[in-house]
């Protein structure tokens, strides 16, 4: 009996013992095809071996798990920078065989709307919340009323203030995953002082002034520019779409800054727009994270830097901590976590254009290889 290659080989990638199963499928009996047989088999398989995992309730090795669903409190939720912060907890849920992870706050920055969706995921019995602590006094009161509940809870891509280099944390989170704020500041500061050596007046554009996940950055950049700057600081608004005009309104009525930075994605992303539209496309500027725009303004010469502080990892992880410490019985603490402080120019932005989730620039999972050869890495600079 001729034996269709394709059949063949799907009985053989599952092993499948001889018998009259094997035997029948090795004849195709009642298949159209051999495409369809070895189709059918396989997704026969695949079928019995997810159904099994669903019934056992469980990830790999872990023992069966009440199916824990975790908050995530922020305070742009439609911001892009935390697309690939949703993907993240959505894959480590996946992982982990627990639901996706509830997903709000505001849209506008507004820490009363944090605190109220804050506290329906204590109502709710959450069994883990996240939330990016955006000053030191919001969410005092929620935190400490969900520890009393039982509930663990963890900071992320904000911790607080920091009030010259000292942390204001307002709470008793138990740890804090996300970038060191104050010092991937200094390190933007030193930055603009290689860029513009002689010093002068710069702007440094911020969404909103006086909230945890970013003033810290322009407080640690002023920190080490010197007297020979003239830093202003301009606000350009929580909300992406009003941030341009406000960069383009201060640079028409100032043109002769030396240099254009921001300290948050949205306000970056537009700089290169900003500047070209104004006149001022030839100075240096640069900010934080990798949006696409940010991406392609790297690529084309329109951005000089970007520091990264991957937003993946930011909702990736703290999922991965809740599981740790709901599994063990409280005693695998969460740990505090410095998501990365990585300077992206021209030259090594490549990697980062490549379509995938943990970009945020699709919806679709895939393996995407590394690059072959050596791997380049400047010499660190911070340590927790």
């Amino acid at each position: 009996m001729k034996v269709e290659p394709k059949v063949e080989e799907a009985i053989e990638t599952l092993n499948m013992k001889d018998g009259p199963t094997r035997r029948r499928l090795l004849s195709s009996a009642g298949l159209v095809s051999a495409s369809a047989a070895a189709a059918g088999l396989l997704a026969a398989c695949s079928s019995s071996s997810t159904s099994s995992a669903a019934a056992k309730g469980a990830a790999g090795n872990f023992p069966k798990t009440p199916a824990w669903q975790f908050w995530y409190v922020n305070h742009v939720t439609t911001n892009p920078f935390f697309v690939p912060t949703q993907y993240g907890f959505q894959d480590a849920a996946a992982l982990l065989g627990l639901p996706t992870p509830k997903w709000g706050g505001s849209q506008t920055s507004l820490a009363s709307e944090m605190v109220s969706y804050f506290n329906t995921a204590i109502s709710a019995k959450a069994s883990g919340i996240a939330y990016a602590g955006i000053d030191a006094t919001s969410f005092k009161t929620p935190t400490t009323n969900a520890m009393n509940a039982g509930i663990p809870v963890i900071s992320y891509n904000a911790d607080g203030l920091i009030n010259k280099g000292v942390s204001d944390i307002g709470s008793n989170r138990l740890a804090y995953v996300g970038q060191a704020l104050y010092i991937s500041g200094q390190q933007l500061g030193t930055k603009i002082k290689s860029l513009i050596p002689g010093g002068g007046d710069i702007a440094i554009f911020i969404a909103t002034p006086g909230s945890g996940n970013i003033q810290p950055r322009y407080d640690g950049a002023v920190s080490v520019l010197g007297s020979s700057f003239t830093v202003h600081e301009v606000a350009t608004g929580a909300a992406t779409g009003a941030e341009l005009s406000a960069e383009k309104a201060f640079l028409t009525g100032h043109k002769t800054v030396k240099g254009a930075f921001a300290v948050d994605a949205g306000s970056t992303e537009l700089l290169g727009q900003a500047l070209g539209e104004t006149g001022l496309s030839h100075i240096p500027n640069g900010g934080f994270d990798t949006t696409p725009t940010t991406l392609t303004n790297l690529q084309s010469g329109k951005t000089n830097f970007t520091i990264y502080q991957d937003p993946y990892l930011q909702g990736f992880l703290p999922t991965l901590y809740f599981y740790l410490y709901n599994i063990s019985g409280g005693t695998i603490s969460p740990s505090d976590t410095d998501t990365g402080l990585t300077f992206i120019t021209k030259t090594n932005a490549k990697p980062y254009t490549a379509s995938s989730r943990f970009q945020g620039s699709t919806s679709a999972q895939k393996y995407i290889p590394r690059a072959s050869g050596a791997i380049s890495n400047p010499p660190a600079t911070t340590s927790t």
